[in-house]
């Protein structure tokens, strides 16, 4: 395979990088408070502060970024007399899922994270800081974030109200040649550039190459230099932090060498630098001789003369020091940490803090205090929640509190006391006052909020009793407890710090709340792909995908889970019935007069409707579904239009072709037949073709292109039939509608759209109409007067951004300099690809309090639109009554209201085939729900179903490919099926299910986390018995004498003392003097307990002491003689002794029996045998056993009782992975790349065909297969992946000695894991024995390697070669630089560029219709025939 496309199907997960900043609005006032819910609006700032009691106070964003993904949030929050009201403003996606909890804590009673906008950026993020905006009253002030990327890129960006999305206000790039001597020669540096902010915004500074420090002077906006270009900016105008001008400054030759952080302190005039720097480097060799070698050093920066001056310094810091940390006003200074001390510095005194008894100080100097806890504080993550208390979150997950004892201005001791466990944190930031956030690249990313008090307070007392993990995942009874749990610090971890043991009783303490959680599936160590239990084997093409899930081993330590992904949702089915014909399914609720109404998500459904072809049947839903169509009065001689309720549920209405029916329960009140206008007389009969409901309005899609509205008398009960001149069709045949309620107490639309409303009528919702006309034309009126809301041209075009204004173009028309002839044929382009319109339109808001409507459509040719409103309050005085909009008269009344276009991964499905063979196009329809399993959003219907939902204000899109092409869609909520769905299917069976519970949908693919406490390595999945082999490892504390005495046990004459065992003190006695920490590892059976249920244990086998399970595998091998074939699980080990005792390892065949139903299933070893090397990879190959034993691939014949070697083959140095194709084996060394194998049964050998000759560090490889074309895949430590082939015909290949390389990518990630997918075929391409590569990085991304035809291949690189100078890049990161091979200063050739990025090409179908045409032109094809590509590799991939 020469040519192939990388796609990421799953985006990382793991946090690396925090920060929070005002980036979407200002701190307000001088108290900071503010409304938190849209300060864009000046009126809603206002309403929100004069009505009802305080608002929260200002809550700055967060950002974070996971890998190449930046994402921007709001934090929301309910306070506690929200909730007493019954005003919930936590929105219905919440329940249920894992993030919304915690009691009420300060007022606030729920807190949660609601996405501002979220990026895939050309570049991985190395660090982030926040460049804050200077002290400016007459202006409101917002931040900036600062980001930086390999080798020295900053990037620094500012929220854009004007589009609602990020936009970068400076770039600084310091590499290539003119930069190159601030390398001093070296080309690989172990880590990324490193930046770091003044607090108070007047610079910052960027750490490159180990010792170039970037400052970056902040512009002196408010003072009109003359150079400045917000000079001007009207006092009222919001003005963002930015970059005025940047040099470089050569910390070497200000004699710091080896810098290893810095940061800027608190308190100066002038901003101060502090680096931390080692003089002469050590290492743990040599720290007996040589342990105190580190430095800081204040330097004093003027950035307008370019000088700095150092202003103090300290040495003879431990060499483990690696972070600073300045200490807030009052107190400032700086604190530095080190592995086993703490240590405090300003520029007049010092004290430190001995962490362990390795702690020790310099020579001649007095010894450290010691701690009253013992701990190690290497890897930790520091914020301050107090100016003189800061929370450190320590490696193994703790949260140790830091308190600084001072007397004005100095700090006479430092105190730390353990508080609660928590994840292992990768990052952590205060977001306000109230709230921490603790980002995890091994966990999942908590958001807390925290309360302090005083010792010895009733609060401190009743938190201390409560569980010590900050954690409360599940309740006791559904989290699954293992019998190896994290064992360390047990008793510790269940009780915060006792107040006794401080002398002064007014310490401060703290109780923490989880407020939220963002999961995480990463690191992504291995995965296995197998059936799930609810499977349906006779599924065909699409449907059978979904019989997949994925299985993977993600965190680590106490965070260690096993994760089932699934990308495609298969519901728990209930029930199911024969129903042929069925075209519509709906449930209405029932509310009797005087009747109690129960809560509103609570309330039972009353009756069924189903529309058949040429009827409609009716449907009780009590406790069992009765058919009631004789006994009730709807109409059913006819299909069904529409059902659905008004008046407050106590009337049911239902649409058909010829009119409306009112009906009060069973009983119809009154029917009010469509209006016929007198010149339709005679001419085709106009019938209801579609219809939407929002009480009290329904409003009716004629089949002749006009509209009719039904109004609602809530009083009386009564309806009235109009048809106003705007739904006449001679304003334009109208394509699609609807109807939108803007819900209390939000009101956004109304809010934004109407300057004069009032908040005193915010009970009252208020309707829109929602008009598509066949020339493209969008309309929102206000109801019932028909006041133009908002109006917009083209918008089957697909604009990134819906105006009233008329903005100006950034991108100049290019046809304006081309030939007559040229611009004449892209005039007929377009016009050829706008003929397509809007069949359907939906929009809709969740969330009561906080949420903006959301605006879908979907196009004739099978594109979706989706929108998500915002305000923007033009600043610039544009005065939209001297404009003429869209050449008309009437002037659109909103002038804040614009929408702004959001990427959904969705595209319509295949063409369904009829009984006589026919194709059939089935329309999708959009159908929305409010809780469905607790969850809300939209469900598409059509040929490729899928649900839409909304979590956090994102769409999250999940399609259901179970049961093929879906025609219709209803909520069911009744005694026997809770929050249900009932949906009919192409093949005529009408499904009644419910969503499964325990998934999270909050997630690129629906996730269940299955809690382990203990670290996941390997996964296998026996499809025979459908249980998975596990291998986990926890950390054990053993005596020295037991792991003596398991070496002689286990060694048979290798005494395993040759190793030193350093014995360390936690403080325990004598006893604990001899601990030691060991990892314990088992192979472990898991499945789930019942369809949709929690996972459990089935079975178990344990390893020795000191033995490390490095690999399991499922392998199919044959009993020389006989011919009998087995499936067996091997595993393979090794014994961990140190580096003095020869590496010894163990083969073990278990055979596993049993069922999945069963509880329980039989784990027999049937053969076991020790080996001279490590087994670190196994492969079974024709009936044999290959094994992978330290340097040698030996292979294995087994006669039933006994594996015997038959042949060998030397690997270089250490084999990482091996992969079979027929007699052909690939395996991967740790230094040396990829070896290509062939076996020869005749001569019973292994031969070398051919190898790559180049040094690569491997981390895994696979085969890739298309057709008859086999290629070598191989992932490296810097990230890339290459594709080899073997061409012995080629003279570049040294008579076939040496593999060829065929494509190189940089994905940015490391891979550990290839899994080979078989893809399925479409329309345009039948090819069979096509397979992809799919892997999952430990970033937690989950990708794929398709192959492509070299027609496809040719057509979309010309696109992606376009698409970097059409697209503007976030950040302004360049994506070929990005996906360029990394070598790191290393020789090597440039391979051939032939693998696409879709994550470049999804950008060509966010682009407007017009560019779409324009951008296609110009590289010699069409819109249509790159869609149609772009559509082929998605379905070919739908996977799981």
């Amino acid at each position: 395979m020469s040519y192939a496309a990388f796609k990421m199907a799953h985006a990382p997960t793991g946090v690396e990088n925090c920060a929070s900043a005002f980036l979407t609005h200002c701190p307000v006032g001088t108290e900071g408070e503010e409304l938190s819910q849209d300060v864009r609006s000046k009126y809603g700032m206002q309403r929100g502060l004069e009505e009802g009691p305080p608002v929260v106070s200002s809550l700055p964003n967060l950002v974070i970024s996971k890998a190449n993904v930046l994402e921007v949030y709001y934090i929301r929050c309910q306070e506690d007399h929200e909730r007493i009201n019954g005003d919930a403003a936590v929105p219905i996606s919440a329940i249920g899922q894992p993030g919304r909890r915690g009691g009420t804590m300060d007022g606030i009673s729920a807190a949660w994270l609601e996405l501002v906008c979220h990026y895939r950026l050309h570049g991985n993020v190395e660090s982030m800081a926040v460049l804050s905006h200077r002290e400016d009253e007459s202006r409101r002030r917002r931040d900036a974030i600062i980001l930086t990327f390999r080798d020295a890129k900053i990037s620094v960006l500012e929220f854009d109200d004007s589009t609602h999305n990020l936009r970068t206000s400076s770039l600084h790039y310091f590499e290539g040649p003119e930069w190159e001597y601030l390398k001093r020669g070296r080309e690989r540096f172990a880590r990324g550039p490193l930046v770091r902010a003044d607090p108070i915004g007047r610079c910052a500074g960027m750490l490159v190459y180990n010792c170039q420090m970037v400052i970056m002077k902040a512009a002196q906006v408010g003072y009109c230099l003359g150079d400045e270009d917000d000079g001007v900016t009207p006092p009222g105008a919001s003005v963002c932090a930015h970059i005025a001008s940047s040099y470089v400054v050569s910390l070497r030759d200000l004699d710091m060498k080896h810098v290893k952080d810095f940061v800027f302190l608190n308190g100066y005039n002038e901003p101060v630098i502090l680096a931390l720097h080692e003089k002469e480097p050590t290492w743990a060799g040599r720290v007996a001789v040589k342990r105190h070698t580190c430095a800081i050093t204040a330097l004093s920066i003027n950035t307008t003369l370019m000088q700095h001056t150092l202003i103090w310094s300290a040495v003879g810091l431990p060499y483990d020091a690696y972070k600073l940390i300045a200490v807030p006003s009052p107190i400032e200074g700086v604190l530095v940490l080190c592995g086993n001390t703490l240590h405090y510095y300003n520029q007049s005194s010092s004290c430190g803090l001995a962490l362990n008894e390795f702690a020790s100080a310099p020579e001649g100097a007095t010894e450290l205090p010691r701690s009253k806890l013992s701990v190690e504080l290497d890897a930790a993550q520091v914020t301050w929640i107090s100016h003189d208390v800061a929370l450190f979150s320590t490696k193994n997950g703790n949260l140790l509190l830091l308190y600084l004892v001072y007397d004005g201005r100095t700090v006479q001791k430092l105190e730390l006391s353990k508080s609660r466990a928590s994840v292992l944190a990768s990052c952590m930031c205060m977001v306000g006052r109230t709230f921490f956030f603790l980002g995890s690249r091994l966990g999942d990313s908590l958001l807390v909020q925290y309360s302090p008090s005083l010792s010895g307070s009733n609060g401190v007392d009743k938190s201390s009793k409560e569980e010590g993990d900050i954690e409360m995942e599940a309740p006791a009874a559904k989290r699954q407890r293992q019998s190896l749990s994290d064992s360390q610090d047990a008793a510790d971890e269940l009780l915060l710090y006792s107040p006794e043991k401080w002398d002064t009783p007014t310490r401060k303490t703290y109780s923490f709340a989880v407020r939220d959680s963002l999961v995480n599936v990463g690191p992504l160590r291995d995965f296995a792909q197998g059936l799930r239990m609810n499977a349906d084997m006779s599924a065909k093409g699409i449907a059978r995908q979904s019989n997949y899930e994925l299985v993977t081993c993600s965190g680590h330590g106490k965070n260690g889970s096993v994760s089932v992904l699934h990308q495609s949702i298969r519901p728990d089915l209930i029930t199911d019935v024969q129903l042929p014909g069925c075209s519509g399914v709906w449930t209405v609720y029932y509310t009797k007069e005087g009747q109690t109404v129960p809560v509103q998500d609570e309330e039972y459904h009353a009756y069924l409707i189903i529309s058949l072809d040429v009827r409609t049947m009716i449907l009780e839903t009590g406790e069992t579904l009765g058919e009631v169509t004789e006994s009730v009065e709807y109409y059913t001689q006819g299909p069904t239009v529409l059902a659905g309720n008004l008046f407050g549920r106590r009337r049911v209405i239902q649409v058909y072709a010829d009119g409306v029916r009112l009906l009060d329960g069973a009983a119809k009140t009154q029917e009010i037949p469509v209006l016929t206008r007198v010149s339709e007389v005679g001419s085709e009969e106009v019938k209801v073709a579609s219809a939407s409901i929002a009480d009290p309005y329904i409003l009716l899609k004629m089949s002749n292109g006009s509209a009719q509205l039904v109004t609602g008398d809530p009083d009386a009960c009564s309806l009235d039939i109009s048809s106003p001149s705007v739904l006449q069709n001679s304003a334009g045949l109208v394509t699609a509608c609807t109807l939108f309620t803007d819900k209390a107490p939000g009101c956004w639309m109304r809010r934004t759209s109407d300057p004069a409303w009032s908040s005193k009528n915010a009970d009252q919702a208020a309707v829109y109409c929602i008009l598509c006309r066949e020339n493209g034309n969008l309309e929102i009126h206000d109801l019932p007067g028909f006041t133009c809301v908002f109006r917009v041209k083209k918008f089957n075009y697909g604009k990134t951004i819906l105006s009233n204004y008329i903005l100006p173009s950034n991108n100049q028309d290019a046809s304006g300099t081309t030939e007559p002839e040229t611009l004449a044929e892209a005039e007929s382009q377009l016009q050829e690809e706008s003929k397509y319109f809007v069949t359907d339109i939906c929009m809709e808001t969740w969330g009561k309090k906080f949420g903006r409507p959301f605006l879908f459509a979907i196009l004739s040719d099978g594109t979706m639109l989706c929108y998500h409103a915002y305000s923007y309050e033009d600043t610039e005085g544009n005065d939209l009554d001297a404009v003429t909009v869209n050449n008309e008269e009437s002037i659109p009344s909103s002038k804040n209201l614009r929408f702004v276009r959001t990427p959904v991964d969705w595209v319509s499905g295949d063409e369904q085939e009829d009984e006589e063979g026919g194709k059939v196009q089935i329309t999708p329809k959009l159908v929305r729900f409010s809780n469905v399993g607790n969850v809300q959003g939209l469900f598409v219907t059509g040929a490729r179903p899928t649900w839409l939902m909304v979590c956090r204000e994102r769409i999250r899109v999940h399609p259901q490919y179970c049961d093929g092409a879906i025609l219709a869609f209803t909520p069911l909520h009744n005694v026997n099926c809770s929050h249900g769905l009932i949906y009919a299917t192409s093949e005529g069976v009408l499904k009644i299910c419910q969503l499964p519970s325990l998934l999270n949908f909050d997630n690129d693919w629906p996730l269940q986390k299955i809690p382990l406490k203990s670290t996941p390595h390997q996964v296998t999945y026996h499809a025979d018995v459908g249980v998975y082999a596990l291998i986990i490892s926890s950390t054990v504390m053993l005596s020295a004498s037991d792991l003596h005495s398991s070496h002689d046990h286990h060694r048979g004459g290798h005494h395993g003392g040759g190793g030193d065992h350093h014995q360390y003190d936690n403080g325990g006695g004598d006893e604990s003097q001899s601990l030691l920490s060991a990892e314990e590892f088992e192979v472990r059976m898991i499945g789930p307990a019942k369809v949709g249920g929690l996972w459990e244990t089935k079975g178990s086998l344990p390893m020795y002491q000191l033995e490390h399970a490095l690999t399991v595998r499922i392998v199919t091998i044959k009993t020389t003689g006989t011919e009998q074939v087995q499936t067996l699980l091997a595993i393979g080990t090794a014994y961990a002794q140190g580096e003095d005792v020869p590496s010894k390892g163990r083969i073990i065949l278990v055979s596993v029996g049993g069922d999945s139903t069963e509880s329980n299933v039989s784990v027999k070893e049937v053969y076991s045998k020790e080996m001279k090397g490590c087994i670190s990879a196994i492969a079974s190959l024709q009936g044999n056993l290959l094994l992978a034993i330290g340097a040698k691939i030996i292979l294995h014949t087994w006669n039933g009782s006994e594996l015997n070697g038959a042949a060998f083959f030397d690997a270089p140095l250490f084999v990482v992975s091996l992969n079979i194709v027929k007699n052909f084996v690939l395996f991967g060394d740790i230094h040396k790349s990829i070896y290509f194998l062939n076996w020869k049964e005749e001569g019973a050998q292994l031969q070398l065909l051919a190898k790559d000759f180049s040094s690569l560090d491997c981390f895994t490889t696979e085969f890739l297969i298309d057709g008859s074309t086999l290629s070598l895949l191989v992932s490296d430590s810097r990230k890339n992946i290459q594709i080899f082939s073997y061409a012995p015909k080629s003279v570049e290949s040294w008579r076939g000695q040496k593999l060829l390389p065929r494509a190189e990518f940089h994905l940015g990630a490391h891979v550990t894991k290839f899994l080979r997918l078989q893809m399925l075929p479409t329309a345009t391409s039948n090819r069979s024995n096509r397979f992809a590569v799919l892997f999952g990085t430990l970033d937690g991304g989950i990708d794929f390697l398709a192959p492509l035809d070299e027609l496809t291949f040719r057509r979309v690189q010309a696109l992606q070669k376009k698409l970097v100078d059409v697209v503007p890049h976030v950040a302004g990161l360049n994506p070929r630089a990005f996906r360029q091979f990394q070598c790191e200063g290393t020789s090597h050739r440039p391979g051939p560029d032939n693998i696409v990025d879709c994550e470049l090409l999804s950008h060509y179908t966010m682009l407007a219709l017009d560019q779409q045409v324009e951008v296609a032109r110009s590289i010699g094809t069409t819109r249509t025939q790159i869609l149609s590509n772009l559509r082929d590799l998605s379905l070919s991939t739908s996977f799981l």
